[in-house]
């Protein structure tokens, strides 16, 4: 009997070389050869703005300290890692069943035989009332031999989905990251609005008190008067706006932070925040080995590959080994002694003949969620460069926007400075005056604008890049 054993165990042994089922090989992809944008970039260098940490990319304090935060306490964050130690807990489980299970068990059973039953019996028939009977056994070996690697598929599929997890896991830093930014530069944005709105609401005020001053002489007239009263009102109606835009991103920071609404903190003004001064954009190839949602979606591809072989695999017949050693007695002093010792020793093999198409149906199954797998894959990677594209010309088309909005806003103070002179000096209408203010205060919101989408643009192209999860 022992050398069955071991004729069988090294049979098995040899046996498990083999795997059915294809063996994973990534997807050929196709690569541009640059990303598109507006205008010719460099040419292609291995840097990209990705290699930055985020702090040094972002290098506000404030905006720091809060992303540090967001990385501590954000809901979504701690969730992704709570999947992680899930998908890693499962690749445990599942590695365990490829090693013999070892177990031990044993019972003692008390029974006292009743002599007044619905059959009594004589006491000659029943020397002892009380019947001992004591078990116990140490299952040395349960064991499926995996011959076909069903086993080692299953964890081939369970260790992807761990790095599945983690990729997805690196991918929500990526966004929160992002997502921190681009709602703190939103706050300075405000702020800067309200800024403005306040100064020119202040301007506007005093420039209705020269018009009731020369209402009062005879010089304006009361068409004049309620032109300067709309300006003002138009100033005034714009700041309940934006303190309410202001307190409702401070809340969505405070949720961001994984904290009760509150207010946030500021660092540097809009107008002094830093960004690298050149934003290189990387080779389009190390984009799919550094944006975690790609990585994360390979991971899947391959845990779908792995569940091929475990679906072929039911068709092969399956050979599971289980021995025990233990003792049974009627007394509990002897239940190890040699008489009284137990031991077996069962190879079985199991081999589905007719299942009326269920494991026909799971191979295809596995095969069809590999390729659903593989269509992600490539729509991931063709996104990825869709949205490196789009950041790379919003932030050259924003760019020359802002130039042109800061050419504009200088004109407009320039004619509100001499309409406002030519006003005074009686040569020229208040109306000319208040329409050069009323499209100097619009043009200065709309470049604020512009440099927010600028400074957003950047962060869009970091984050399409692949870069924030780095710490």
């Amino acid at each position: 009997m022992r050398y069955s054993l071991i004729a069988i165990t090294l049979a098995a042994g040899l046996l498990t070389g083999c795997a059915v089922g294809p063996n994973y090989a990534r997807p050929t992809v196709k690569v541009p050869a640059s990303f598109r944008a507006p205008e010719p970039l460099p040419p292609p260098q291995a840097a990209s703005l990705a290699d930055l940490k985020w702090f040094e990319v972002f290098k506000d304090e404030k905006l720091q300290e809060l992303v540090r935060t967001a990385l501590e306490q954000n809901y979504d964050l701690r969730e992704a890692v709570s999947r992680v130690e899930q998908a890693r807990a499962n690749l445990g489980i599942t590695r365990s069943n490829q090693f013999p299970q070892v177990s031990a068990s044993g019972a003692v059973e008390i029974t006292r035989v009743s002599r007044g039953g619905q059959t009594p019996l004589p006491v000659s028939f029943v020397k002892e009332q009380n019947r001992n009977w004591g078990e116990a056994t140490l299952n040395l070996l349960s064991f499926e031999v995996d011959i076909w690697g069903r086993l080692r598929r299953a964890t081939e599929g369970a260790r992807a989905n761990l790095l599945n997890a983690e990729e997805n896991r690196k991918a929500v830093i990526t966004t929160l990251v992002s997502d921190v930014a681009s709602d703190y530069f939103n706050l300075l944005q405000l702020d800067h609005e309200l800024e403005i709105s306040r100064s020119t609401l202040e301007t506007r005020r005093e420039s209705l008190r020269l018009t009731l001053q020369r209402q009062g002489g005879g010089v304006a007239t009361l068409l004049d008067l309620r032109q300067a009263e709309q300006l003002v009102s138009t100033a005034a109606q714009t700041i309940p706006t934006l303190q309410q835009q202001i307190e409702q991103t401070e809340n969505q920071i405070s949720l961001l932070l994984g904290k009760n609404p509150d207010g946030v903190v500021r660092g540097r003004k809009f107008v002094d925040q830093e960004m690298p001064p050149e934003v290189p954009t990387g080779l389009p190839s190390s984009l799919i080995e550094r944006r975690p949602d790609i990585r994360a979606a390979e991971q899947a591809l391959i845990a779908a590959n792995a569940n091929i072989g475990v679906a072929k695999a039911a068709y092969f017949p399956q050979l599971s080994l289980s021995g025990l050693l233990g003792g049974q007695s009627t007394q509990l002093s002897s239940l190890f002694s040699g008489p009284h010792s137990t031991w077996s020793f069962v190879p079985q093999v199991t081999q589905p003949i007719f299942t009326a198409g269920r494991l026909k149906s799971g191979v295809r199954l596995a095969e069809a969620e590999h390729q659903s797998a593989l269509i992600q894959y490539e729509r991931t990677i063709q996104i990825a460069f869709t949205e490196v594209s789009n950041a790379l010309i919003a932030h050259q088309r924003t760019r020359e926007s802002r130039l042109e909005q800061e050419h504009l806003v200088a004109t407009l103070q320039d004619r509100k400075r001499l309409a406002y002179v030519r006003y005074r000096g009686g040569v020229d209408t208040q109306l000319n005056a208040l329409d050069a203010d009323r499209d100097l205060f619009q043009a200065e919101l709309t470049l604020i604008q512009i440099r927010y989408s600028e400074l957003v643009s950047v962060v869009q192209l970091y984050k399409a890049l692949g870069g924030g999860w780095q710490s």
